[in-house]
Parts: structure tokens; sequence; C-alpha cells
């Protein structure tokens, strides 16, 4: 679900005090993009959030929800359907993760 081998790298490319701040940044970012895509109705254009999704999530390794929303990106250009529901919950489910990994990361 994580790529904790690009977390690693993040953190090393940006310093301690950066990682904090990137982190900070790409939850508040991420969150407000999925409450956006919450309130989507069938036939709107996802694109846009689909692939700012994806770039947030490849860059701090949220690896599966960066595949899903690539799959939700190339679903949407062709008219099909997204699974809205399963990548919200993938959404969820890796930032619980990400955030319990993260503690247990600090904790050692």
């Amino acid at each position: 679900m994580i790529d904790w081998d690009r977390v690693a790298d993040l953190r090393s490319e940006v310093g301690e005090d950066g990682f904090a701040e990137v982190i900070d940044l790409f939850l508040e970012e991420t969150d407000e993009v999925v409450a956006r895509l919450q309130q989507m109705h069938a036939g709107q254009p996802l694109g846009r959030d689909l692939h700012f999704l994806k770039g947030s999530a490849l860059n701090l390794g949220f690896r599966d929800l960066a595949q899903l929303c690539q799959e939700g990106e190339r679903n949407s250009s062709a008219g099909s359907a997204v699974d809205l529901p399963q990548l919200l919950w993938l959404y969820q489910q890796s930032k619980a993760a990400f955030q319990a990994g993260l503690a247990r990361l600090s904790a050692a």
C-alpha cells in the first residue's frame, strides 16, 4: 500500500523539517480534493482531480492509490465509469497506514 522506500527517499531529499511540511501540505491538499470527489455526481469530469491525486500519491509513496487514480484517469478520459467509492476508501486506508507508519518511525 505504502512505498516506504519512496517515503525514506523523500525524507532524505527534503530533510526532516521539510518532510513534516511536505506531509502537512500533502494531506491538506489531498483532503480538499477527496472532499470535492465525495460531492461529485455521475458524469462530472474527474480527470484533473484524479491526475492531481495520482501525482501527490506517487510523490509521497501511496503506491496503490496512485495506481487506482491512474486507472480512473484512463476510464474518465474514455468516458467509462470510475469507481469513486473504492478510490475514496483506498485514500482513507492509505492515509491511515501512512500515519500509523510515521508514528512507528518517530517512536523508533
